[in-house]
């Protein structure tokens, strides 16, 4: 297994087995020169989102990176400001420019229940209604796979009650003290593939004693240890960094295996650093 090897989603398209954030990387020169570094380290998959405001930047890297199109797979995501059809038809073809990009691989409603839709349309129809324009962008070719982030099983039943086209991802805060079990086997009965952004939680998880062990059993970082375990689970983890030796260190999980015992002293970490997701939006 490489960085450019794929999973495959339940629509059959293909998608790179572990993706580049995009969160909190300043737009500008940073942003530009971190997706070139990611490219160079051989990551085929950026993710980005409009809440960003770093999608510009990132169309800059891509296109400086000389990369072929058809070789990168791209997702950004709707903001939770969009609440109807025309402001998400609106909003795909904003990101479209901002990316110059003439379709996207993966686009995703950000967050299902918005706070400022609660008290007036509700979740369900505002899901409804963006998603009919996503679907419509499907069949226009502007995207090739549409899916959802944050979305818990209520919010995706009520989803399915009018979708034509699958979810093909659910894109959520999944690492070792953060698992999401419930959401995460309703993902995999519907063949939804669990992609987990933050997968390094937010940097407690790295002094953690019993991963520092597993790393240097291993001869890895930290790091390296709890990505991988998001690969055996089976999941898509999206690491971030600005850094260009991170950005190789966290793409280099190919030459080793965590064994069962790793695997299970792992999962038994749920809620170590007192990490948990955030049930309202936030800047993801």
């Amino acid at each position: 297994m490489a960085l450019a090897d794929t999973y495959t989603l339940n629509n059959g398209e293909k998608i790179p087995v572990v993706g580049f954030g995009t969160w909190q990387t300043p737009d500008g020169e940073v942003a530009e020169a971190s997706v070139i570094s990611a490219i160079e380290a051989g990551y085929r998959h950026i993710d980005t989102a409009a809440i960003y405001g770093n999608e510009t930047s990132i169309g800059h890297g891509i296109a400086k990176s000389g990369i072929a199109r058809e070789d990168l797979y791209v997702t950004t995501k709707l903001w939770n400001d969009k609440v109807t059809y025309e402001a998400a038809a609106a909003a795909i073809d904003e990101s479209l420019s901002k990316l110059g990009l003439d379709y996207l691989d993966l686009y995703l409603i950000h967050w299902p229940n918005p706070s400022a839709i609660r008290e007036t349309i509700g979740f369900e129809k505002r899901n409804a209604d963006v998603w009919r324009a996503m679907e419509d962008a499907v069949r226009a070719g502007k995207i090739k796979s549409i899916g959802i982030s944050n979305f818990r099983e209520h919010h995706i039943e009520a989803l399915l009650k009018t979708a034509e086209i699958l979810p093909v991802a659910n894109q959520l805060y999944i690492n070792p003290s953060d698992q999401q079990e419930a959401v995460v086997a309703y993902n995999t009965a519907h063949s939804i593939l669990t992609q987990a952004y933050s997968p390094l939680g937010r940097g407690e998880l790295l002094a953690v004693p019993a991963l520092v062990e597993i790393a240097e059993k291993h001869g890895k970082s930290t790091a390296q240890v709890i990505l991988k375990w998001s690969l055996q689970k089976g999941f898509l983890p999206l690491p971030k960094s600005v850094t260009p030796s991170r950005i190789i260190e966290n793409g280099n999980l190919f030459d080793f295996e965590l064994s069962d015992q790793d695997i299970t002293l792992i999962d038994g970490l749920h809620g170590a650093g007192s990490l948990t997701s955030n049930p309202d939006e936030v800047g993801h």
